[in-house]
């Protein structure tokens, strides 16, 4: 039998079936709960349990430490429920529950595979029959080649309008599980699931200034949100950082900057930290952080917006540079991309070190 959990301070109820997570249930109606990776290692969705009783499944003790345990706090992701429940949100988005729209499982195939760069592919799926996938600019889906046993998590770099036709940036590591398949195994015709949407690092329906930071598969949903905003007929101020290792990693410039002739206020600010004597620079060295705090302006407009897309250590390491800038930290939206293996994490230059 389902239990009912509510949701506080919200005062949402929905209901857990047998088999499934907090998360999961709250995905299957359509209630978006802030959440991060979906598998006990980002914290994201981290909240007090108050009442009931729960099974907690394998997590990262980074996320939820044993004395939070003993405190009460909850991976939602990886809490099941075994009675009703009450629990208190420690971090959501009132705008975004507004915004939720019901996970489910679409059935596509791979209809084009295209080269970026060395490392970077662009993916399209197209979606069987009639089947319209809805999501907001940002998100991102599971995408499961069943063939071979593999899902992985992946932003769109196309827009909402485009509802049967997704297209995706994948970067192919040494060894990587799916984006191995996307270099040379997968091709047109072959079959996909399509699950989703997740994600909280949507547009919002604003007007102020907009300022995107990100680099490599990063930049599949800052392309999303900044397309979808000149579809909608917005004319925002937008400041564009998109970061690399050398200049022959950088893709889609011109389309980036042709898009961008068509708002009032426009600026495009590519960062490299990996350069060499010989590479031909045409804009700003140094890891991206680094380019943002020289080349952004101080923020004095409050109704200023910033998403930043990328590995964790990017995140880290952009955000305080926006609030030092004067971006307020409520406005600033972001979405982790956490490697699905120790050797992906090891490709990423902010993860030296760790």
């Amino acid at each position: 039998m389902p239990y009912t959990v509510r949701l506080e301070p919200i005062g949402i109820e929905m209901e857990v079936e047998e088999g499934e997570t907090i998360l999961q249930a709250a995905f299957r109606q359509g209630i978006m709960l802030m959440h991060g990776c979906k598998e006990g290692q980002c914290a994201s969705c981290k909240s007090i349990l108050l009442d009931g009783d729960i099974e907690l499944l394998r997590h990262s003790t980074f996320a939820l430490p044993d004395y939070e345990r003993e405190q009460d706090y909850i991976l939602l992701c990886r809490s099941m429920a075994y009675s009703d429940l009450s629990v208190e949100l420690l971090n959501y988005d009132e705008e975004i529950l507004k915004l939720a729209i019901p996970v489910k499982s679409y059935p596509a195939r791979v209809s084009g595979i295209e080269r970026l760069t060395h490392d970077m592919r662009l993916l399209r799926i197209r979606l069987n029959d009639a089947a319209r996938f809805k999501f907001h600019a940002g998100q991102y889906v599971d995408l499961t080649a069943a063939q071979y046993g593999v899902t992985r998590s992946y932003s769109m770099a196309s827009t909402p309008s485009s509802s049967r036709e997704l297209d995706f940036i994948i970067k192919v590591y040494p060894g990587g599980k799916f984006s191995s398949l996307v270099d040379g195994i997968l091709k047109e015709g072959d079959a996909i699931t399509v699950t989703g949407p997740y994600g909280i690092c949507c547009r919002r329906d604003n007007n102020g200034p907009l300022i995107l930071v990100g680099g490599g598969s990063g930049m599949a949903p800052l392309l999303s949100i900044f397309n979808d905003m000149i579809e909608q007929g917005q004319d925002r101020p937008v400041t564009f950082f998109y970061g690399a290792r050398r200049p022959q990693d950088l893709f889609g410039i011109d389309q980036i900057e042709k898009a961008g002739q068509r708002l009032s206020t426009f600026r495009f600010v590519s960062g490299l930290s990996d350069v060499t004597e010989q590479d031909a620079l045409d804009g700003e060295t140094g890891l991206i952080h680094e380019v943002v705090q020289r080349q952004l302006d101080r923020v004095t407009d409050d109704t200023t917006e910033a998403y930043v897309c990328g590995p964790p250590p990017l995140i880290d390491a952009v955000i305080p540079v926006l609030r030092i800038k004067g971006v307020d930290v409520e406005r600033i939206y972001f979405d982790k991309f956490f490697a699905a293996s120790p050797i992906e994490s090891e490709m990423n230059p902010y993860a030296k070190g760790e």
